[in-house]
């Protein structure tokens, strides 16, 4: 038996998807070029409107020999860095300076600023509709300052100290003129808040030095006072006196030991040669006595002598022996001549030693005064320190005061800003820019109503095509054709599986019932058999019969209740054929017609032999709503295309119809579910009583009943029961030509 694969996923048909704006150019060009022509029309009916700007440099311009002398060492300026730079785009911004520009270029006057002089009609229409503001109940102040702040913009160049002030104005003389004065005020105002910071550091510094003055005269004399009765007094190097006199004195005392220690080390050397016998012209204090100097002499001469007289008299001749005798003689005066020098050297020492003894009395001495002195001297610089801050903060004041004073009488202010270019007059206005504004609109015109095209595409469900189908198994002649034109028809139900799915889950008994065969021509009779069962009965009221005129009986035809059907918006059609089978076929038409009007419609089979759907399948067995119900295909597989038509058809389908019935509580949700799919659903129920068409019908659904013999005796049943169970609305539908013996509610198809 042949069978559909199922789909498992779709695809957006990129070709069939943008053949939509082909198919819809006309359209898209004739709204693109009414969009282009509306823009045309009010770029030329718009105001132009010029725009020029000036240049701002905030920079130090005052000469390094006039800065203050503490400013002098750094060029660093908080109004320098970029929080300052921002902080002077603020003040060019303020409201304070704009009413000083407004005031002094007479913009107050001028109606492009104060709409209240003369409004347009518009402006007044709506004024009097309330829809705006009237302008004469703003302050006028308030008002031209609002229309100038519009007009402005002052923004600082990135990563720059240029501030940019941009003005725009119809005039494009103002639009020049208005930026330059408000860089020319700018500059006034940072002179002005120079000057009036001098004066104010004048009044200020003026009184304070007086103050400072008195401060110091005060702490000085508490200086002395203190020093006085301290009894501190200063020597050189302006240190205390006592202090100073440890200091010599310590000096003093060092060289007098050093003189002792040399004396007696001299006295010592001289009594070792003495005692010793050695020679005494080795030491340098004997050598330098004069006395020794010239008997040492003396005895050169002597030897000399002797050694002269050596070379022609004997060694015991009177006259050496006179010489040896003077010889004698000068040694042992040298030798006492040396003791008296030791004698010298000693007294020294010990004049030394005494004198070292005095000067450790002074000096301990000393050491108490120098103490107590240090500790009053601790006091004395404590005030001394008090009184040099004070002369400091003096001399720091004056300094100040000398340097404001000579800038506030010399009006010398300099600022640290300039205007480094000047706005000049425009030439040809900055809006409005007719071309690209008309090439703009054309663009995005020519783009917004192709997306509308292509999202009205998608939407419609045809530029959707299934992915991943398994071929069927000997198709049938014709059949490839019809199904590859089901694809795109199919898609927009596949949306609504995967809620089905998760909401009714499959029945676990369902293994149990695989592979039965198909339902017999009872399954959907059963079916809805089991879902009226818990429905109320109603009574059956005889049908009224009236005569009906040739001229109604196109109404009653399949196209009469498909157009009727299309032009209320029906979204669900149930069809009830109380002859059965015969009947029945009809609703393929019924479908089939409503596709050809455009309706993406589908056929739902409720019937037990199939006979709905069979026509739109050429007797195809395929998967239905049986098997839907059973849990054993998904919910896209079920759906199938017309091999005829546009229209989609859910077949009565091959499970078991006892294991259908199981969830029969679902057939409501897939009629939903199909519903929010399809544009129209169309559930043929077959020759069943109103109460098994209870749930279906609900939500406003229209109901039709197909009859094919107007003799037959179960149309009059058929069309009371539906009648008493509340359908008052029923519409009847039959082959052309047909003449219904009554009309139900007095309701037609027309």
């Amino acid at each position: 038996m042949p069978a559909r694969g199922n789909v498992a996923d779709v695809d957006i048909d990129l070709a069939r998807l943008f053949s939509s704006l082909w198919r819809n150019a006309w359209k898209i060009g004739v709204a693109c070029l009414v969009v282009t022509a509306l823009a045309w029309v009010a770029a030329n009916m718009a105001t132009p409107e010029f725009q020029a700007q000036t240049r701002i440099f905030i920079d130090q311009r005052e000469s390094v020999f006039t800065q203050p002398q503490g400013e002098r060492a750094s060029r660093d300026d908080p109004n320098l860095d970029e929080e300052g730079v921002q902080s002077q785009v603020e003040i060019l911004n303020s409201p304070d300076l704009a009413r000083t520009v407004i005031e002094k270029l007479g913009l107050q006057d001028l109606r492009e600023f104060d709409k209240a002089i003369d409004p347009s009609l518009p402006s007044r229409i709506l004024v009097v509709l309330g829809l705006k503001t009237d302008p004469a109940s703003i302050p006028r102040e308030d008002r031209v300052l609002s229309e100038f702040r519009d007009k402005l913009s002052v923004f600082r160049v990135e990563k720059s100290r240029i501030i940019v002030a941009e003005f725009s104005s119809e005039d494009p003389k103002l639009a020049a003129a208005v930026p330059t004065a408000l860089a020319e005020a700018y500059i006034e105002l940072q002179k002005a808040a120079k000057l009036q910071a001098d004066d104010d550091a004048t009044k200020y510094l003026g009184p304070e030095i007086d103050a400072i003055r008195a401060r110091v005269r005060e702490a000085e004399a508490r200086v002395a006072e203190y020093r006085a009765s301290s009894d501190l007094l200063i020597g050189q190097n302006n240190a205390v006196l006592a202090t100073q006199q440890l200091s010599e004195l310590s000096t003093e005392m060092s060289r007098i030991r050093a003189e002792r220690t040399g004396a007696e080390a001299r006295a010592a050397a001289v009594r070792d040669a003495l005692n010793s016998g050695v020679a005494l012209d080795a030491n340098p204090d004997v050598l330098a006595s004069g006395l020794i100097q010239r008997l040492r002499e003396r005895e050169i001469q002597l030897n000399a002598d002797i050694a002269d007289l050596s070379t022609s008299l004997l060694p015991n001749h009177p006259r050496i022996k006179a010489l040896r005798s003077q010889l004698d003689g000068l040694s042992a005066q040298i030798r006492t001549e040396a003791r008296k020098i030791m004698q010298s050297l000693e007294r020294e020492a010990e004049i030394a030693r005494i004198r070292e003894g005095e000067l450790v009395r002074d000096l301990n001495r000393l050491k108490a005064e120098a103490s107590r002195a240090n500790e009053e001297e601790v006091g004395l610089k404590a005030l001394e320190r008090d009184a040099k801050a004070e002369r400091d903060l003096l001399e720091s004041y004056e300094q100040r005061y000398r340097e404001a004073s000579s800038r506030t009488q010399n009006r010398y202010l300099p600022v640290d800003a300039w205007i480094s270019s000047r706005a000049t007059q425009p030439a040809e206005p900055y809006f409005p820019k007719k071309l690209p504004i008309v090439g703009a609109a054309f663009v995005g015109s020519l783009l917004v109503f192709s997306l509308f095209a292509l999202v009205a595409e998608l939407l419609s469900g045809r530029a959707f095509t299934p992915t991943g189908r398994i071929a069927p198994q000997m198709p049938a002649a014709g059949e490839t054709a019809g199904l590859a034109e089901s694809d795109s028809r199919t898609d927009r139900a596949f949306a609504s599986e995967a809620s089905l799915q998760s909401t009714v889950p499959a029945d676990p008994r369902d293994a149990e019932h695989a592979g039965r065969a198909a339902p017999g021509p009872s399954a959907m009779t059963a079916l809805a058999d089991r879902a009226a069962a818990n429905a109320n009965a109603h009574p059956r009221p005889s049908a009224t019969v009236e005569p009906q005129t040739p001229d109604v009986e196109e109404q009653y035809t399949i196209a009469g209740v498909a157009r009727q059907l299309a032009k209320t918006g029906a979204s669900r059609v149930i069809v009830v054929s109380p002859e059965g089978d015969l009947s029945s076929a009809a609703s393929a038409l019924l479908t089939r017609e409503l596709a050809a009007a455009g309706l993406h419609a589908v056929l739902l089979d409720l019937t037990g032999t199939g006979a709905a759907a069979q026509p739109m399948l050429k007797g195809r067995q395929l998967p239905g709503i049986t098997d839907l119900l059973s849990s054993q295909v998904s919910f896209a597989s079920v759906i199938h295309a017309d091999t005829e038509s546009e229209a989609h058809v859910i077949p009565t389908g091959e499970a078991d119809p006892e294991r259908a019935m199981r969830a029969v509580e679902r057939l409501p949700m897939i009629a939903d579910a199909l519903g929010a799919a399809y544009d129209i659903v169309v559930i043929e129920c077959g020759a069943t009583a109103a109460a098994g068409i209870r749930r279906l019908a609900a939500q406003g659904a229209e109901v039709v009943m197909s009859v094919q013999e107007p003799a037959d005796a179960a149309i009059l049943e058929a069309a009371s029961d539906l009648y008493g169970a509340g359908f008052e609305n029923l519409m009847l539908m039959a082959a052309k030509g047909y003449r219904p013996p009554f009309a139900p509610g007095g309701r037609s198809a027309a």
